[in-house]
């Protein structure tokens, strides 16, 4: 009953997550053609938009787009952006006092330095399900990746089984291996042959 209700509410939150995308999505649409219509008031400085006005709401316009990506995406590296842009407008258009300035700027070489230091090769990745049987060279020249491989009738098993026997690991369901800048995942097993296998690619 615990497995069904987890399920349950991993599918809730999900729509959920949807739903105020799209509506934060609309919302930033409107906002653009609202600001767009009123782009000719922008030489008058007592009017909206001025100068100030305009970076400000342009901030805000793709601090709301960062967070439609960080909903939908759920990855680190769209929690840096949002973080990011947002302590950027802070410093940019708040000029309350030179020590914020500081710590903003602080602030933004934290952000840099725990994504350079701290952000693992595979935090950020693509991943692809392929069956087990698929050409490597075929995948290599569509998709843009470079599995090494001995033959040009090289399979994506042949090239995870050949890795797995080189680290001395036994095959199994969800078993990996790891390349230099990619990885090769067990996707499905079906009457005890692999027939799908998951390549995790890092995109940093």
């Amino acid at each position: 009953m615990e497995k069904y209700a987890r399920l349950f509410l991993k599918h809730l939150t999900k729509i959920m997550e949807f739903i105020i995308a799209v509506l934060l999505a609309c919302g930033i649409i409107i906002m653009i053609v609202q600001l767009i219509f009123s782009i000719g008031e922008l030489p008058d400085l007592n009017t909206y938009p001025n100068y100030d006005d305009l970076l400000t709401s342009c901030f805000n316009l793709i601090i709301g787009v960062e967070l439609i990506r960080m909903l939908y995406l759920h990855t680190p590296i769209t929690v840096f952006e949002v973080l990011l842009f947002a302590i950027a407008r802070q410093v940019i258009i708040d000029h309350s006092s030179p020590l914020n300035s500081l710590i903003g700027v602080i602030a933004i070489a934290i952000l840099f330095a725990t994504r350079k230091f701290l952000f693992a090769p595979f935090d950020e990745t693509e991943k692809t399900v392929f069956r087990a049987s698929q050409k490597v060279y075929q995948i290599n020249r569509l998709f843009h990746l470079d599995i090494p491989y001995s033959d040009k009738d090289d399979t994506l098993l042949d090239v995870f089984l050949r890795k797995m026997e080189e680290d001395d690991t036994e095959p199994g369901s969800g078993a990996c291996v790891y390349f230099s800048d990619f990885g090769l995942r067990i996707a499905k097993v079906r009457d005890g042959k692999i027939t799908r296998i998951e390549v995790i690619r890092s995109i940093h």
